[in-house]
Order: C-alpha cells, then sequence, then structure tokens
C-alpha cells in the first residue's frame, strides 16, 4: 500500500466517523464542531486527488465562515435539547423511510460515477489550471444549476432570517401578508381642516394694547 492510498484511508474513517457524530451528538454545539472536523477530512482527501482549489475553498468558505457563523448562531439561540427529542420516536418511521430512499439513490449515482468511460491520461494536460478549467465548466455548461443553486441559498438565507427575527420584541417584523394585500387608498389619508382666521400682526397688537392702557 503506497502512501497516497494509506493517507486517503485514514481520512476517510475519521470523516465518516465525525459524520457519523454529527447526526448521533447530544449538544448541538458538538454536533457542529464534528462537521467541522468532517470538512477538514474532506479538504484532505480533495487535495490527494490534486483538487486543490477545492480543498481551499472548502476551508475557507465552509470552515472559515459558515461553520463558524452556525457555532455563532447554535450558541446564541439557547436550543433547549429536550423539547427536541420530544415526539423523535413518532416520526421515526417516516424519516427512516426517508433515509433508505436517499441511501438507494445516492449508491446508484456513486456506482454509475465510479465507471470509467476514458483514459484517465487524456484527462490532465500539461499545462492547464484545473481552476480554470474548473471556472469553464461550471460557467458554460453548468450554469443554469449554478443559478438554480444560488436562488435556493438566497431563498434559505431570506427565510432563516425571517425566522429568527419574527418572534423578538426589540425588531420591527413586518408581517408579508398584509403587505401582499395594502391598497393604494390604505398608504395615505387625507384630512381636511377647516380654514382659520390669520392671526394679527405684532405691531398691531402692541398699538392696540397701549390704545387700550391709555
Amino acid at each position: 500500500m503506497s502512501v497516497t492510498a494509506g493517507l486517503f484511508y485514514f481520512f476517510s474513517i475519521i470523516l465518516l466517523f465525525a459524520a457519523f457524530r454529527v447526526i448521533t451528538a447530544r449538544n448541538p454545539v458538538h454536533a457542529v464542531l464534528f462537521l467541522v472536523l468532517t470538512f477538514f477530512q474532506a479538504s484532505l482527501i480533495w487535495m490527494l486527488l490534486k483538487a486543490e482549489f477545492l480543498s481551499l475553498s472548502l476551508v475557507l468558505v465552509y470552515v472559515g465562515a459558515v461553520m463558524v457563523l452556525f457555532l455563532f448562531v447554535v450558541m446564541m439561540l439557547d436550543i433547549k435539547i429536550e423539547s427536541l427529542r420530544e415526539g423523535f420516536w413518532k416520526h421515526f418511521p417516516i424519516a427512516a423511510v426517508v433515509g433508505i430512499f436517499i441511501i438507494f439513490e445516492m449508491s446508484a449515482v456513486l456506482m454509475g460515477g465510479f465507471r470509467v468511460t476514458e483514459d484517465p491520461s487524456t484527462l490532465s494536460v500539461a499545462g492547464t489550471s484545473n481552476t480554470r478549467e474548473l471556472g469553464k465548466l461550471l460557467y458554460t455548461e453548468y450554469i443554469y444549476p449554478l443559478e438554480v443553486a444560488a436562488a435556493i441559498l438566497l431563498v434559505g438565507m431570506v427565510a432563516a432570517i425571517a425566522l429568527t427575527l419574527r418572534q423578538r420584541k426589540d425588531t420591527r417584523a413586518i408581517n408579508p401578508s398584509e403587505q401582499v394585500r395594502v391598497r393604494a387608498k390604505d398608504r395615505m389619508v387625507v384630512i381636511k381642516v377647516e380654514a382659520t382666521k390669520p392671526a394679527r400682526p405684532v405691531e398691531a397688537a402692541t398699538e392696540t394694547s397701549v390704545e387700550n392702557k391709555a
């Protein structure tokens, strides 16, 4: 066994263990930390596969930004673990069916992806950058899936912010249904005010008071 194969199996074992602990950890903070470890191991595996750009992007974007944000959000929300455990066995059958269905789908995709249809020697050309080739492929053939993924992430981000700020007292939350039902005549109300007599000038008022005194 070569050194590269040994490192691959070592990183894979740690990755599987960390991924399993993500879904079995009782503490949400511990689950987030295990997810960070999972991303690190996946980054090292990509580095072994000579995908340096993907490896560094995974560390900088997910571990350095997204997961740190998740960790702060989990610690800030102060999630009650006891309330989350309620009703676990009630919904377990549906979750088990969905999990088995996802396992079959992933198995079909992985088994189909392992079939080599081209000579590996022709896939890499000397003097080319895998980052450049990835960018060309991503923004030409996969531009529409990329835009759909960006829209889904945007919707998820807006939904997360709306759900977080919905029940706080120090925020000015607006009900979207009320915004949709608003009418133009409800935006401004014109109030008719009766005309008033203009006030007398100050000089005229002073002369009048002097005459009265005299």
